[in-house]
Order: structure tokens, then sequence, then C-alpha cells
């Protein structure tokens, strides 16, 4: 379906899936005319992960203070507003169901239209703030659960190609930062740890069959925990910051290698890495070497843009826009929402 993409648009994204509550206010899809983001990492940080109830209770005792000051930031009033976007899934469930009636009221309050989100493309659209796409494209979204090559052969067309058949990347990175000792979220503390470093311990790789474009990340996780735990059975001293580097190799090694056999199967004009995971310093390091040695332009958002925010649901939302997608006020959240439905 062909969509004007230069089309002047004012769309309010909401996001609410997982522990940030946020929302922001996005011109023509590409322009962030505020982001309002009220994290809850330091409380889920005494947990070891997100509690989902928890959450969802934050969730609604922050969700209208951060629509206030997205609107009140972006200079805009609800009468200027093209329509609300809202991620409908995939998420923890209570989480999305604040977002989504959140935005259903809002959208009911104003007579504004509503236009589900795909978390997923979500993270995919950040990346238009840093350039436009070109397609076709192959996406690579790393984020918390989901580890996925997506194909587009235009806007608002989503074909996975390769997907986790077991972890995800993030899960394995969280599950060993744990295993060390490390605080959450595990990310950033085992990418910190892996500059001071050396890759010397053999970890192992995950290819599965010839030509699958699929991830398995359990093996790796149980390798990487096992390690652990003999090494200091045996009275042995371990380097975290080895550990570190070695894992963070194994996991970006796969996913570069995937993602470049799925650029060159789908002969893509541009590749785009996405999600909370495209902040490791490793993989953006490695994608940019390896999309650059083939001649293929890499998209990757920058840090604050790779963590679940508004923005981005404002972003995709904006094609969904144009594409005509609308919700009803019987809009519901769906914590298994299948990307393939946008």
């Amino acid at each position: 379906m062909s969509i004007n993409v230069n089309q002047k648009t004012l769309i309010l994204g909401i996001e609410t899936s997982c522990d940030e509550t946020a929302a922001a206010v996005v011109e023509n899809g590409r322009i962030i005319r505020s982001n309002a983001v009220a994290s809850q990492i330091d409380i889920h940080r005494r947990f070891g992960g997100v509690v989902p109830e928890v959450a969802s209770r934050h969730h609604v005792d922050q969700i209208t203070l951060v629509c206030e000051e997205a609107i009140e930031k972006s200079g805009v009033s609800w009468s200027d507003l093209d329509a609300i976007a809202v991620t409908q899934g995939p998420g923890l469930i209570g989480a999305l169901l604040v977002g989504v009636n959140g935005a259903k009221a809002l959208a009911f309050a104003h007579s504004i239209p509503l236009v589900p989100v795909h978390h997923i493309t979500g993270h995919i659209y950040a990346n238009r703030f840093v350039r436009e796409l070109e397609f076709p494209l192959i996406a690579m979204v790393v984020s918390g659960g989901h580890t996925e090559l997506i194909y587009m052969k235009e806007h608002g067309s989503y074909q996975v190609v390769g997907t986790t058949r077991d972890d995800a990347a993030g899960e394995a990175f969280d599950k060993v930062a744990r295993t060390l000792g490390l605080p959450y979220p595990g990310g950033p503390e085992i990418d910190n740890l892996a500059g001071n470093g050396k890759p010397s311990i053999h970890f192992p790789r995950a290819w599965l069959e010839e030509g699958s474009l699929d991830f398995s990340f359990s093996g790796l996780k149980s390798a990487v925990i096992n390690y652990i735990h003999n090494e200091q059975q045996r009275g042995h001293e371990i380097s975290k910051v080895d550990i570190a580097a070695s894992f963070q190799e194994s996991v970006a090694e796969v996913l570069v290698r995937k993602t470049m056999m799925a650029a060159e199967r789908y002969r893509a004009k541009q590749i785009l890495v996405a999600g909370g995971v495209s902040a490791n310093s490793k993989i953006r390091l490695e994608m940019e070497q390896a999309a650059g040695t083939r001649g293929i332009p890499l998209t990757i958002p920058p840090l604050k843009l790779c963590t679940d925010n508004a923005a981005m649901i404002a972003a995709s939302g904006t094609i969904g826009f144009l594409k005509g997608t609308r919700a009803d006020l019987s809009l519901n959240g769906s914590p298994n929402l299948p990307i393939e439905a946008f």
C-alpha cells in the first residue's frame, strides 16, 4: 500500500508495555516535539527484574502526568493532534491495559482518532528519526524477549524471517548478569564490564541448521552460567570482565552474521538495528563494520531511543495513521500480538 509519508501529521504516542510510562508528540513521523518518560528501573532493581503488578500500579500513577507533560512541552494543544497512537502489544498485560485505556479515554474526550501500534514496529521506526527508510530493508530487533529479523518491502509491511527459538538475546544478558551478581538491568552492566575484559573464554555460538535465520541463546546462557558455577565450585577466582567480554562477543557474532545473511538473501538496501540491546557498544560496532564491508547503509537509533519510549510509538503510529489504521473504544491490550497483524 503506497502512502504519502511527507503528509503533515501531529501524533501523540503512549507507551506502557513494560516498566516505562511514556508519552511523546511527534511531527510528520520524524520530528520529536516532546518525549516524556517516567522510568521504573530503580523500583524494580531491588527485585532483580520487572514485577508486573508493581509496574502496572506505577503506570496508573504516572500515565496522566506524562501525557500532560508531553502536550505541555510540545507547545501544541489537544485540538492540534491528528491522532493518538498507543502500544497495543506485545508486553505485560496489566501494563498494556493502563496505556490502552488511558489512550481511549483521551481519544474519546478530545474526539481524536485512535491508532493501535505494535511495540516492535515502534522500535523499528525509531530509526526514522535518524534517516529516512529505504526499501527493501532488513530490521534486526533485539528487545527484551524479542530477537527477530524482519523484512520490510515498504512502509508498514512486516515479514518475520528469523526469530528466537528459546531465550532472546536480552533475556540471556539479564540472566548472565544476575549470575554474575550484577544489578538490573543487566545489559548495560555487562557492556561496561566487557570494556575492561578480553574475550578469552570460548562460549558456544548456536548457528542451527545451515542457512537458518533463527536464533537460540539458551545454550549460550547455560554454558556461561555453568562455567561460572564450575569455576566457583573448584575454588577458582573468576574474571567477571573476561566472562562479560566473552559472552558479549558470542552474542554479537551470531546477531551480526545472521543479519548480514538476511540482508544479502533479501537484497536489502538498508539495515536497521533496533531495541534495547542495540544500545550495546560491541553489537553497534560489529554491525557498523560488517555493513560497511558490504556497502549496505546501516541505521541505529541514538541510545536514548533504543530503550522503550513513546516517540517511537508515535513514529510508527504515524505510518498506521497514514495507512488508515484506526481502533474504536473496544480496543484491548494484547500481550502476544503478532507483528504480521500490522
